[in-house]
């Protein structure tokens, strides 16, 4: 079954309390709080540490079976070994993510802007010890991968045989917003890669970062045409995966919420999952207004 996945890159935000959830929502029911109203995450959390198998299994109970969890591959394999020698380290969190079962949607592999396309052989040895039966996706932040030449078609060819998403990087809309002495931009333009957005489905469940202007209704120019091409690959008979980040991440699930309606309004003869959200108190705009 085709079907959209929206989410955010937490699911908990000490802000949310009270915004997001209810304010006497417990901290440990913040995930079931949080897919109430989204079918899907980005787990940021195991980039930074592997979970035990407790709290992967208490994380599986709190959703429906119909949500699905994308994890990224902890740092260790990612920018510590860059790929070699991690078997150990990749046969612990295939394992670990296992127990979710169907709830796992992607393992994600965000590779360090030093990864070039000379490295390109290691990415190649590093797929072959994936199993098969988890979907994956990889995420490029070297320049030498945008070049729309034979480092790219290298790079998609590798993808495409193996039924491996290209993460697709848009982050446009941050970067049109300047920072003006605001910390806040300023930390997010500073670690949110600045990468051409190249637009291509390397496998049948694109997934797709969205990182926001601070203004909500500012975004909507950046994410229409993201409508269109995800109305497309529903055509086409795929799985869209939709990640919406804002610098200041308490702002994303209003941002996803709008991108949501809006999808909706265009193609009121097929909606995707419809979103209804307490008011932003962070934008006061009417951030659906046409």
């Amino acid at each position: 079954m085709t079907l959209v996945r929206i989410g955010c890159p937490i699911w908990t935000h000490d802000q949310w309390f009270g915004s997001l959830f209810p304010a006497n929502t417990a901290k440990e029911k913040s995930l079931a709080a949080y897919a109430h109203n989204f079918n899907s995450v980005e787990g940021n959390t195991s980039f930074y540490h592997i979970p035990d198998e407790k709290t992967v299994m208490r994380w599986g109970e709190q959703v429906s079976k119909d949500f699905r969890f994308t994890f990224k591959f902890h740092r260790s394999i990612s920018h510590n070994k860059k790929l070699l020698n991690i078997e150990d380290d990749l046969h612990l969190i295939l394992n670990r993510m296992a127990l979710l079962e169907d709830k796992l949607g992607c393992l994600m592999l965000q590779l360090p802007a030093s990864f070039g396309p000379n490295q390109l052989g290691h990415l190649a040895a590093f797929i072959q010890l994936l199993p098969k039966d988890f979907r994956y996706a990889v995420e490029v932040r070297h320049l030498g991968f945008f070049d729309k030449n034979n480092n790219e078609k290298i790079l998609n060819q590798l993808l495409i045989e193996n039924n491996i998403n290209r993460v697709i990087m848009d982050t446009r809309a941050l970067f049109s917003c300047p920072a003006n002495g605001d910390s806040i931009i300023e930390d997010a333009h500073r670690k949110k890669p600045k990468v051409p957005t190249h637009v291509i489905a390397t496998s049948d469940t694109p997934l797709v970062r969205f990182v926001g202007h601070p203004n909500i209704q500012a975004n909507k120019p950046f994410y229409i045409p993201w409508i269109h091409k995800t109305k497309q690959w529903l055509d086409e008979g795929k799985s869209p995966y939709l990640f919406f980040h804002m610098a200041n991440t308490f702002d994303a699930p209003w941002l996803a919420e709008a991108f949501v309606n809006d999808f909706n309004q265009l193609y009121a003869d097929s909606p995707i999952t419809s979103i209804a959200l307490p008011k932003n108190s962070n934008n006061q705009l009417d951030i659906f207004g046409l």
